[in-house]
């Protein structure tokens, strides 16, 4: 049975709290897993959520600050110990080279598993396969960052009073949606196109083309809220959105489900994120991201 789902791994910025590990997502997208931002902690954080190294696909870097990166050496060491027998792909801002390769070789280990480096250095497509495209998008922040976007390719949805109508049965069915033609019956005609579904990873950034660009359409956002509104003039200074933000964001592009994290320690009541969100006008499915819970991705 395929599984298309979030599992939140750390939900913190720049400092852990008792309550809050830093970053880690991981998208499971039916046969295929992608680590989003692996900091500190990663590695444990998987064990406590039941996500295993042989889950992992591949790993996506926004930015190369320590919440979103300093888990990398212990998850890939720990994908090389559990000999995962598919390849790994690591893609990360090409800006942040070396620091990937001190992270990558921090300690001494043995080498059983073939990792891709795939650095990012513009915007585009990473990644094409038969279940997805990933791609990336530039954002705005102090360092070099980079939010990512996964979009299946679209399909088909079958009308059975359509098929009804042409006298399209049994066996045929599977015909006409292979060959798309039977007996002069197009399958234009007795179908709609369903759309892909869409999801986007936008951490650390300020309002910017790159944060549209990514969450236009998603039925899935995960986005960074760090500040509440009444602190926006430190979130831009520091390269940042607030709940606010984040919510009007969701909302113009019509997002169906907006997941905020990646919260300041400086804030006790998670509430707020969500009163103030809702206050911008965001009115579709919205969860406040707490560590190990698991959010599925829309059906179509």
């Amino acid at each position: 049975m395929s599984v298309r789902e979030l599992v939140v791994l750390g939900t913190a910025s720049q400092v852990p709290t008792r309550h809050r590990n830093h970053n880690g997502y991981l998208l499971r997208w039916d046969g295929q897993g992608l680590l989003f931002d692996p900091g500190e902690g990663t590695q444990r954080q998987m064990l406590r959520a039941g996500v295993a190294a042989h889950d992992i696909d591949r790993i996506c870097v926004t930015h190369f600050h320590g919440d979103h990166s300093l888990g990398l050496a212990g998850v890939i060491q720990r994908i090389n110990l559990d000999q995962v027998p598919h390849p790994v792909t690591a893609h990360y801002p090409a800006s942040g080279q070396h620091f990937f390769e001190r992270l990558r070789y921090a300690t001494a280990y043995r080498e059983t598993v073939r990792l891709t480096e795939a650095p990012v250095s513009a915007d585009g497509p990473l990644a094409v396969t038969d279940a997805y495209t990933l791609e990336a998008r530039l954002l705005s922040h102090p360092v070099e960052s980079y939010g990512y976007r996964l979009t299946e390719p679209d399909g088909r949805r079958i009308l059975p009073e359509r098929l009804a109508a042409h006298g399209i049965k049994g066996p045929d069915v599977g015909r006409i949606q292979r060959d798309g033609v039977l007996d002069g019956v197009t399958l234009d005609q007795v179908s709609e196109v369903r759309r892909g579904q869409r999801f986007a990873f936008v951490m650390d950034t300020r309002l910017c083309d790159g944060v549209h660009a990514l969450a236009e359409g998603a039925d899935l956002l995960v986005i960074e809220s760090t500040f509440l509104d009444e602190d926006v003039r430190l979130a831009t200074d520091h390269g940042h959105l607030t709940a606010g933000q984040a919510a009007a964001v969701a909302r113009d592009a019509g997002v169906r489900h907006l997941v905020l994290t990646h919260f300041s320690q400086r804030y006790s009541d998670p509430a707020e994120f969500e009163r103030q969100a809702r206050a911008a006008g965001f009115d579709g499915e919205l969860s406040i991201a707490q560590d190990l819970m698991r959010v599925p991705v829309p059906k179509r």
